[in-house]
C-alpha cells in the first residue's frame, strides 16, 4: 500500500477510481529517489509510489551487494532462510536487509514473491494482449506496449517499472569491465535475455500458481514471454513517459464528462 499525497475525499468514488487509472505524472516522478507522501507542485497523479517495500527491499539490496555477483537469480539459494525472509515479510516486520544477507537468498525471494502474487504483476486478463506484441516489429510493437502498460492499475505499473530498472541495471552489469588502475571488475552474465528467461514466466503468467497446466507453456508462449520482457525492460523509461499530447487529449475529455475532475486537478496544480 501507499499513502494518498492528497485529500480526494470530496471527490466521488468513481472519480476517485478515474485519477487512479490516469495515472498521469510528470517526468520527475519517474525518479526513483522521489520520496513518499511528499507533495509535487505539478502532480496529476494524486497516488504516491506504490511499490510493496519487499520489492523495493530485495531490489535495492541487489543493485548495491549483487551487480557483481556471477549467475544471480541462477545460483541455489537457502531455502530455509529465505523462508524466515519471507515470513518476516509476510508479519509486517520491517526487515532490513544489509550485506549478511546472502545475495542469492534476496534474489530467491523476490522471485517467489513476483510468482506467487494472487494476481501476476502483469494481471492474467492481459496475458494474451502482451503476449500478442511478440509479433509486432519496431514503432508498432512499442506503442503498443505503452499502451496496454497505461492500462495496468497503478501498484502494478509502479512495482512493474520498479522491477525493470533494476532488471536494466543487472544486465548492464553483465559484462567485465575493468577499474582505472586495470583490475578487473567481474560481470554478472545476465544479459536482457537471461533475465527475460528467469523472470518471465513469473511477470507473465496465464493460470495461477498451482492451477492445472500452470507450469506448462508451449514453446511458442515461452518464446512470446521472454521476447515481451526484453522489450520492457530495453524500453522501459519511454514505455512509461505518458506523452504530453496524451494528458492534453485527456484533460480535455474530462473536461466534457467530468469537470469536477478537472476543477480538482487544477487545484493542485
Amino acid at each position: 500500500g501507499a499513502m494518498s499525497v492528497d485529500s480526494i475525499t470530496d471527490l466521488s468514488d468513481n472519480a476517485s477510481k478515474l485519477l487512479e487509472a490516469l495515472q498521469l505524472s510528470h517526468p520527475h516522478e519517474l525518479d526513483p529517489h522521489r520520496r513518499r507522501g511528499k507533495k509535487k507542485p505539478l502532480s496529476l497523479n494524486p497516488i504516491s509510489w506504490q511499490v510493496p517495500r519487499i520489492v523495493d527491499r530485495c531490489c535495492t539490496h541487489l543493485e548495491t551487494h549483487g551487480l557483481q555477483t556471477v549467475g544471480i537469480f541462477r545460483v541455489g539459494s537457502s531455502k530455509k532462510r529465505v523462508q524466515q525472509l519471507r515470513e518476516e515479510f509476510d508479519r509486517g516486520l520491517d526487515v532490513f536487509l544489509d550485506e549478511h544477507q546472502s545475495v542469492h537468498d534476496v534474489a530467491a525471494l523476490l522471485k517467489e514473491f513476483l510468482r506467487d502474487l494472487p494476481d501476476s504483476l502483469i494481471p492474467r486478463e492481459l496475458y494474451g494482449a502482451f503476449l500478442s506484441t511478440a509479433t509486432m516489429e519496431g514503432p508498432a510493437q512499442l506503442e503498443t506496449l505503452q499502451l496496454l502498460l497505461f492500462l495496468l492499475p497503478p501498484c502494478h505499473s509502479d512495482t512493474l517499472l520498479r522491477l525493470l530498472r533494476f532488471l536494466a541495471e543487472v544486465a548492464r552489469h553483465a559484462e567485465s569491465s575493468w577499474d582505472p588502475k586495470g583490475h578487473e571488475i567481474p560481470g554478472n552474465k545476465m544479459t536482457v535475455s537471461n533475465l527475460a528467461t528467469v523472470f518471465g514466466p513469473n511477470i507473465l503468467q496465464k493460470e495461477k500458481p498451482g492451477e492445472k497446466d500452470a507450469s506448462t507453456l508451449n514453446f511458442e508462449d515461452s518464446a512470446a514471454i521472454i521476447l515481451v520482457l526484453q522489450r520492457l525492460i530495453e524500453h522501459h523509461n519511454s514505455l512509461f513517459m505518458v506523452s504530453p499530447e496524451m494528458q492534453c487529449d485527456v484533460l480535455r475529455r474530462l473536461f466534457q464528462t467530468d469537470p469536477d475532475v478537472i476543477e480538482y486537478l487544477l487545484r493542485r496544480k
